[in-house]
């Protein structure tokens, strides 16, 4: 249960580190967030959980994939910020998001990746 704990501690704690100091720099904030430290520690925790080698690949494998669709989002939500009300914009930023994903999904399954 400590371990639970630890987990949801640490990994809230970098969420908290990245909005505190996007408080103070815009640019700080977005490199810390762009940094792919929920997936690093995802390793971190399923390596230190003992997950094999190749449980530990293909989350790194699929990550890269699930991560291409959701690309489009971060330049549409200024420009829907500046149209829309922060919900419906990042309602929108959602949907274009999982449209995003679908059409990946199609695109990359022509080449053997399935990621449905």
């Amino acid at each position: 249960m400590l371990w639970i704990i630890t987990k949801y501690a640490l990994t809230a704690g970098i969420v908290v580190l990245i909005s505190e100091v996007a408080k103070r720099s815009d640019k700080a904030g977005a490199l810390i967030a762009a940094l792919p430290t929920v997936t690093i520690l995802a390793l971190i925790w399923m390596f230190i959980e003992g997950q094999g080698q190749q449980k530990l690949a293909n989350h790194a494998y699929y990550t890269f994939w699930y991560v291409l669709p959701t690309l489009p989002m971060f330049l549409a939500f200024p420009i829907l910020l500046s149209r829309f009300s922060f919900w419906p914009a990042l309602g929108f930023c959602a949907l274009i998001s999982v449209i995003c994903f679908f059409a990946v999904a199609l695109v990359v399954r022509q080449f053997g990746i399935d990621l449905i």
